[in-house]
C-alpha cells in the first residue's frame, strides 16, 4: 500500500513539475495577447515589444511575467519621440491570474524593470507628450467605471538604471536624472499605506541655456505615508543626501485634478560647517574624516502652494554660514573668516518671479581675501545679473588649504576686480549699451605642470573689463622651447558664456621661438603602475565656436626638425576652418609662401593649400620636407635653387592633421638654378649610368631646367621634358607612386660615336662627308622597381643594330655608285673586253663582302662588352 502512494506520490509531482514547465508554452499568447490588449486600448501611441515571456519558478508559487524592449514611442505633434523605453519589464502575479477570462482584470502584485528611458516634453504650446490616453477611451472612462485588463495590487516595486527627462521648451528648462535607481515596499491593496523606498540619482538642471546643477548626487531614504483615495504623499522617516549633504523633510504632497499641492519643509539636521564641504561634489570633494571646522552652515526652506500650468509653490530658501573656517588633517594652511549669505525665494507663485541673492560670499587664506555678490531676477522671461568679485588668491595656498585633486600644483597670484551688470536679451543682441562692466583682472607669477611634466608658465596676464569687450592687455608666457606674448580684444564673452554663441576675438602674437610640439596634445600615457594601456588619441577638431583672427610673428619656429625662420602671418578661424594668409618664412637657403586653409567640419579633415618656393635649397627641401621627398625622392641628390609653385589639396588623418598621401591632388611647376648633381648618393643614377656606358651623371647640366609634376590617386606623373648632356639630347617622363614605385621611360637622341671604340675606329675611316651623314641613334631605357631598387632596361642592341645597318646602307650605297660609274665608261668607250667587265664585278661582290666584315667586327666588338 505504502509503495503505492509513493508510487501515485511521485507521479503527481512529475506531472506537476512538467505543468509548470508546460504552462508556460500554453499561456504565453494569451500573455501577449492580454498585454497588447491593454496597451492598445489604453494609448494613442505607436507601442511595441520585442517578446513576452511566462515563468512560474522565479517566484512560485507566483508566476512572472517578463516583457522585453518595450517601446512607446509618440505621435503628432511629438511625432517620432519616444516616450518610454524599457530594456526590461517584469510583473508577479498569482498563478491563478492565468485562468482569468479575456474581459477579467489581471492582478499585479510586484514590478521590476531596467535599463529604462521616460522622456517627458512640453511644447512652445505648454501641451505634453505624456497624454498618449485615447480620447474616447477618457469619455467612457467618466461614463463607464468598467475594470480595463489590468489591476495593481502592488507589494514592491524596483526600477534600476533609468533615466528621466525633462524638457519644457517654452520656459527653455531641461532637467535630467540618470543613474536613477529606486524601490519601494507596501501594501497597494490597503488605501492608507506607509511606502518603505530608497533611492539613488543624478540630476542635472539647465534653465535658458544656463546650467545650474551638473550631475549632482542625491540619495533619500524614506517612508512616505500615502493616502490613496485623497493622493496625498506624507514625508514620514526620511534621510537625503545632497553629495554629502543631509537633509531632513517634513510635510506632504497632494495630488488635486489640476494640481500638486505642496506644504513642505526642510533644513539640514546639524548646523556644523561640514555640511558645506559635503555639498561639494564628489569629483572635487575628499573624505570629511577629521576635518576641523568652527562656524556653523544651515540649509533652511519650505515650499508652499500649488504646481499648476501656470504657477508653482511659494518657496524660500536660505544657505548661511558666519565667521567660520575649515583645515583638513595633514594641510597646513587653513580657510578663515567665512561668510555665506544666500537666498532663493519666489514670494508670488509666478516661476519668473523667483530671484536669487548672494548677498556675500568671503573667505581669507592668510592674509589674502577674496569676496563676491551677486543678484539674479528675471529668471525665465530676461535673467538680468548684477555681480562684483573683488580681492587677491595666491594659487599655491589653494592645495595647501583644500584637497585639490591635481598631479602637481599650482602656483600664481590672481587679483580681480570686476563688476558686471546685464540682461540676457541684450547679450543675446549684442546691446552693448545695456551692459555695464568695469574693472581688471591679473594672474602673475602662475605656473602649472600637467601629467605629461609639460610646464605652462604665466609671467603676466592683464584683463581689463569694458561694456562691449574684454580687452586683453597683456599676456606673456613660457611653455616648453617657446614663449609667447599676446594681447587683443574678445568680444561677446557673455554671449559665447551663457547663450552658446560664438566667441568672436582678433589678437596679435609675437614670439622669439616657437615649437609647435609644446602645444600639440595626444591620448594619455600608460600608467606603469597598472599597466593599463594609453588613452587612444581623440580626432583634433577646430572648435566651432570660434570666430577670431591672428596675425603671428615669430623669429624662429620649430616644427618637427625644421627651423623656420622670420614667420609672419593671418591666422583666420571660423566655422570649424582655419585659414591662413599670406604666411611667409625663410627657410633652407630662401623662402616659402603660404596660403591656404584646413577644415575639421566634415567627419574626414581636409585641406587645400598653394604654396611658393622661392631660391630655396634643392637638396634640404627634398629631403627635410617629408611631402616633397615623396613627390620627388630622386630630387634630393641635386645641388642647387629652386623656383617652385605648389598646389595641393586632400584628407587629413583625424588624430594627427597630418595628409592622407593617398588622397593627395595638385599639381607643381618648378624650375632648377645653379644646379650640379650628387650621382653617387643615387641608386637609380648609378644603375642607369651602370647600363649605358657613355653616360657621366656628375656632368648632367640641369640648369633652367623646367618641369611640370602633376599627383592624384597615390601617384606622381611628371609631364616629359628635356636635358641637354654634351650633344645628346635625352627626355624624361613618367610615373611613380608615394610609395615609391616607378615607371619612368627615358629616350636618349645619341650620336653614332658614343656606341664603343669598333664604333668609332669604323667611324674614322669614313669620309668626313660620310660621317657627317651618319643619323644619332635612339636609345630608350626603361626605370622600373622602386627608387631604393631600381630595374633599368634598354634597347642598346637594337641602336647597335641601327647603326649596322646605317653604315652598311651607307657603303653599299657608295660601291654601287662606284661601280655604275665604271660601267658607264665601259659602254661609252668601248674599249674594254668582256673579261673587264667581269673583273669590275668581281671587284664590286669583294668590297660588299668587306664591308660585311667589317660590321660583323664592330658588332662582335660592341657585345664583348656588358649592355
Amino acid at each position: 500500500m505504502l509503495k503505492k502512494i509513493l508510487k501515485v506520490t511521485a507521479i503527481v509531482i512529475v506531472v506537476f513539475v512538467a505543468a509548470l514547465f508546460a504552462i508556460p508554452f500554453l499561456f504565453k499568447d494569451q500573455i501577449k495577447a492580454k498585454i497588447a490588449d491593454a496597451i492598445n486600448e489604453s494609448v494613442d501611441a505607436k507601442v511595441s515589444f520585442a517578446d513576452a515571456d511566462l515563468s512560474l519558478f522565479k517566484n512560485f508559487p507566483n508566476a512572472a511575467v517578463g516583457i522585453e524592449k518595450l517601446v512607446i514611442i509618440n505621435k503628432a505633434p511629438f511625432e517620432g519621440d519616444t516616450l518610454v523605453s524599457l530594456g526590461e519589464l517584469n510583473l508577479k502575479m498569482s498563478i491563478k491570474e492565468l485562468f482569468k477570462g479575456k474581459d477579467e482584470p489581471l492582478n499585479i502584485e510586484g514590478i521590476t524593470s531596467e535599463n529604462g528611458l521616460i522622456n517627458i516634453i512640453f511644447n512652445k504650446d505648454g501641451v505634453g507628450n505624456f497624454d498618449i490616453a485615447l480620447k474616447d477611451k477618457k469619455s467612457e472612462d467618466k461614463k463607464d467605471d468598467k475594470s480595463s485588463p489590468l489591476s495593481l495590487k502592488i507589494q514592491n516595486y524596483k526600477i534600476e538604471n533609468f533615466t528621466f527627462r525633462y524638457i519644457d521648451q517654452g520656459s527653455k528648462i531641461k532637467m535630467v536624472i540618470d543613474s536613477l535607481n529606486h524601490e519601494g515596499t507596501g501594501d497597494f491593496t490597503n488605501s492608507v499605506l506607509d511606502l518603505n523606498t530608497k533611492t539613488t540619482a543624478n540630476v542635472s538642471l539647465d534653465m535658458d541655456k544656463v546650467n545650474y546643477m551638473k550631475n549632482i548626487k542625491l540619495t533619500l531614504d524614506a517612508i512616505l505615508g500615502i493616502d490613496l483615495e485623497k493622493s496625498k504623499y506624507t514625508f514620514k522617516e526620511n534621510k537625503a543626501l545632497i553629495n554629502q549633504l543631509p537633509l531632513e523633510f517634513d510635510g506632504f504632497i497632494q495630488m488635486a485634478e489640476k494640481a500638486q499641492i505642496y506644504d513642505l519643509k526642510f533644513k539640514t539636521p546639524t548646523s556644523s560647517f561640514t555640511n558645506f564641504l559635503g555639498l561639494i561634489p564628489a569629483a572635487y570633494a575628499s573624505s570629511l574624516d577629521g576635518v576641523k571646522t568652527t562656524g556653523d552652515f544651515t540649509v533652511v526652506g519650505f515650499a508652499k502652494g500649488e504646481l499648476t500650468d501656470t504657477t508653482v509653490p511659494k518657496f524660500n530658501i536660505a544657505i548661511a554660514s558666519n565667521n567660520a573656517s575649515f583645515q583638513y588633517p595633514n594641510l597646513p594652511k587653513s580657510v578663515q573668516n567665512i561668510v555665506i549669505d544666500t537666498k532663493i525665494i519666489n514670494e508670488t507663485g509666478i516661476l519668473n518671479d523667483t530671484y536669487v541673492n548672494l548677498d556675500k560670499l568671503s573667505f581669507r587664506i592668510d592674509q589674502d581675501v577674496f569676496s563676491a555678490k551677486a543678484n539674479i531676477k528675471n529668471i525665465t522671461v530676461n535673467p538680468i545679473v548684477d555681480a562684483a568679485l573683488k580681492g587677491t588668491i595666491n594659487l599655491a595656498n589653494l592645495s595647501k588649504a583644500y584637497p585639490i585633486k591635481m598631479d602637481k600644483p599650482l602656483a600664481g597670484i590672481l587679483k580681480a576686480d570686476v563688476t558686471t551688470n546685464f540682461d540676457m536679451a541684450s547679450v543675446e543682441k549684442s546691446q552693448y549699451q545695456n551692459i555695464k562692466n568695469a574693472g581688471t583682472m591679473s594672474l602673475s607669477g602662475f605656473k602649472y605642470t600637467d601629467e605629461n611634466n609639460k610646464s605652462m608658465n604665466i609671467s603676466t596676464a592683464l584683463v581689463e573689463f569694458n561694456p562691449s569687450k574684454i580687452n586683453l592687455k597683456q599676456f606673456d608666457a613660457t611653455t616648453g622651447k617657446s614663449d609667447i606674448s599676446i594681447n587683443g580684444v574678445l568680444e561677446n564673452f557673455y554671449g559665447f558664456m551663457f547663450k552658446k554663441q560664438e566667441l568672436r576675438g582678433n589678437f596679435n602674437m609675437s614670439s622669439n621661438q616657437l615649437a609647435v610640439d609644446d602645444f600639440m596634445t595626444s591620448g594619455e600615457p600608460a600608467k606603469e603602475e597598472t599597466k593599463t594601456p594609453a588613452k587612444p588619441a581623440e580626432a583634433m577638431k577646430i572648435p566651432a565656436f570660434l570666430n577670431c583672427t591672428l596675425n603671428a610673428k615669430a623669429t624662429t619656429v620649430l616644427y618637427d626638425n625644421l627651423k623656420l625662420k622670420d614667420v609672419s602671418g593671418k591666422l583666420i578661424i571660423k566655422d570649424e576652418k582655419a585659414q591662413l594668409e599670406n604666411f611667409k618664412t625663410s627657410i633652407f637657403g630662401g623662402t616659402i609662401g603660404l596660403t591656404g586653409a584646413v577644415s575639421t567640419k566634415s567627419k574626414v579633415p581636409t585641406f587645400d593649400m598653394n604654396l611658393g618656393f622661392n631660391q630655396v635649397d634643392i637638396a634640404q627641401t627634398f629631403t627635410q620636407l617629408d611631402m616633397m621627398k615623396k613627390i620627388a625622392p630622386i630630387a634630393g641628390i641635386i645641388n642647387g635653387k629652386l623656383n617652385s609653385t605648389i598646389k595641393l589639396n586632400g584628407n587629413l588623418d583625424a588624430k594627427e592633421l597630418t595628409p592622407d598621401l593617398k588622397s593627395l591632388s595638385g599639381d607643381l611647376l618648378g624650375q632648377l638654378l645653379s644646379t650640379t648633381v650628387n650621382a653617387k648618393n643615387s641608386t637609380v643614377l648609378n644603375s642607369l649610368t651602370s647600363n649605358i656606358k657613355f653616360l657621366d651623371a656628375n656632368k648632367l647640366n640641369l640648369n633652367d631646367l623646367k618641369m611640370a609634376l602633376t599627383f592624384d590617386d597615390g601617384k606622381v606623373n611628371v609631364k616629359p621634358f628635356d636635358i641637354k648632356y654634351q650633344d645628346i639630347k635625352i627626355t624624361v617622363g613618367g610615373t611613380h607612386g608615394f610609395d615609391q614605385n616607378m615607371n619612368y621611360n627615358l629616350k636618349l637622341d645619341v650620336p653614332a660615336k658614343y656606341l664603343g671604340t669598333e664604333a668609332n675606329a669604323l667611324i674614322a675611316k669614313l669620309s668626313p662627308s660620310d660621317a657627317a651623314k651618319l643619323d644619332n641613334i635612339p636609345i630608350t631605357a626603361m626605370l622600373t622597381g622602386n627608387f631604393s631598387n631600381p630595374k633599368i632596361s634598354t634597347d642598346m642592341k637594337t641602336a647597335v643594330n641601327n647603326l649596322t645597318t646605317q653604315l652598311v646602307n651607307q657603303q653599299k650605297e657608295k660601291l654601287t655608285q662606284k661601280g655604275t660609274s665604271a660601267l658607264t665608261d665601259l659602254i661609252n668607250k668601248n674599249t674594254k673586253a668582256k673579261d673587264t667587265t667581269q673583273a669590275a664585278k668581281t671587284e664590286k661582290e669583294q668590297k660588299t663582302q668587306e664591308a660585311t666584315k667589317k660590321a660583323s667586327d664592330l658588332i662582335n666588338g660592341l657585345f664583348k662588352k656588358k649592355n
